[in-house]
Formats: structure tokens, C-alpha cells, sequence
């Protein structure tokens, strides 16, 4: 059953309107009309509905919280350097169909992509786009926040918020003793909310490299092959669902 996002709380006479695309997508696309059912998601939480009125936008009754857990057990952000082309899309779309809590693009300093703060505001908005339709695709109950664009700077001063900060690290993939992912995984059970932080193509320069590891953030490799950028956070939230679900 199609479902959809709605902000804000529940209302005491339980009705709520879907307005604008959505309400365009149940009335043009679903064809849906007065007395069907559908999903709407709340507070983090889902619930069963069936439409009062549809004129211009869609008046639903909140019915039955159907009780749904399908959110990883960790609030995993995911941290990427600026990469080219649109593979920050897919990024978007996979990671938050595997699970990811919310996004923070990041210029670094061997990104080669750089975004004025009239193309930034665009691709914010597109990403937040993507990430709502893969989280209605995929059946979550929270559509991550896609954060605009920090400097590393700005990178470093959030990872003090989070309970534990991973770097992927390229570097670590070609050493016989690397730190392997399991293992930095095994130390997260006591912990809620996690950064793991990827490079852009060119990878994490030493600079940044020594200014995370100051911030006390853990390196690690994901496996002994060097992954793509798109597909580093990918690998890694696989391998979190797998250890946590």
C-alpha cells in the first residue's frame, strides 16, 4: 500500500491534508478517491489512513498505528567528500533504502566538484526529493535529512555530537594488520548514533587525515579492495544491517 510523509503532529480530530505532489500522486496516479485506504507516516511512525475528502488536496483519517519497526537500531549519518557527476543521487537513493539516518555532503579538500551557494540549494532540494521517494519506496518511517554542504571545518565541529565517528580509509585497505570493519563494529552495540565519514574519488588527504584522527575518530578498511566512492557507504550500511538486524 502507498504511503506517505506528512510533517507535523496528529491533529486532536485525527484528520490531516496531503497537499501538492502527493496529493496530485493519489488522485492522478493511484486514482484513488473517498473511502480508500492508504498509509500515512507521522512522527516516525506509520499509520493506517482512508481518505474524508479529495477536492484539490487529499483530507485523510488517522486510523491504527500499524506497530512497524524498520529502522536500522543505529542513527547512521553518512558523511561523503564531494563527488562528480550525480553519483551523490545514487548515494541518496541506496543508502537511504539500506537504512541511512541522514546525509552531510562535504567539500573536501581533493573534492574536485565545487557548488556556489545557488547550485547548493538546488542539488540540497533534489537530494531531499530523492531521498522521500526512496523512503516511501522502501517503506521507512523517517526520510533522512539530506544537511547542506559543510566545510571540513564545519564537518569537524559536528562529529562531536555523534557517540562514535568512523572513517573509511583507503589507506587501511593495503595494510596486512588493518583494522577490520567487523571489529569496529563489535564496539558499537553501547552506541546510538554513529558518523562514518568517506572521501571523495581522490580519497581523504593527510591533513584531513590527521585532523580526524586528532578529533578521535576511528579508521578503518572496508575489506581489502578499494571501493568507489558511491559504493563505500553502501558496503558499510550493508554490513551494519547485517550486524545489528
Amino acid at each position: 500500500m502507498q504511503r506517505y510523509f506528512i510533517k507535523g503532529k496528529i491533529p486532536e480530530n485525527q484528520i490531516v491534508a496531503i497537499t501538492g505532489d502527493d496529493a496530485k500522486h493519489i488522485a492522478k496516479v493511484m486514482r484513488q478517491t473517498i473511502g480508500d485506504d492508504l498509509i500515512v507516516v507521522m512522527e516516525d511512525q506509520a499509520y493506517q489512513a482512508k481518505i474524508v475528502s479529495a477536492d484539490f488536496d487529499v483530507e485523510v483519517k488517522i486510523g491504527s498505528d500499524l506497530g512497524m519497526q524498520v529502522e536500522l537500531p543505529k542513527k547512521v549519518t553518512i558523511a561523503c567528500g564531494l563527488p562528480k557527476g550525480d553519483k551523490l543521487d545514487l548515494i541518496t537513493q541506496k543508502a537511504t533504502e539500506l537504512g541511512m539516518y541522514a546525509l552531510v555532503p562535504f567539500s573536501a579538500e581533493r573534492s574536485i566538484v565545487k557548488w556556489d551557494s545557488a547550485k547548493s540549494e538546488k542539488k540540497i532540494g533534489r537530494l531531499q526529493k530523492i531521498a522521500k521517494e526512496a523512503a516511501e519506496q522502501s517503506h521507512r518511517t523517517h526520510v533522512p535529512e539530506i544537511h547542506g554542504i559543510h566545510s571540513f571545518k564545519q564537518l569537524l565541529d559536528k562529529a562531536n555530537s555523534y557517540d562514535a565517528v568512523i572513517v573509511a580509509y583507503e589507506e587501511e585497505a593495503r595494510q596486512e594488520d588493518r583494522t577490520r570493519f567487523a571489529e569496529i563494529l563489535k564496539a558499537l552495540y553501547d552506541k546510538d548514533s554513529v558518523l562514518i565519514i568517506f572521501g571523495p574519488e581522490g580519497g581523504i588527504s593527510q591533513a584531513e587525515v590527521a585532523s580526524l584522527k586528532n578529533a578521535g575518530a576511528s579508521f578503518t578498511a572496508l575489506g581489502p579492495r578499494i571501493l568507489r566512492t558511491e559504493t563505500a557507504p553502501l558496503y558499510a550500511l550493508s554490513a551494519i544491517s547485517y550486524e545489528f538486524e
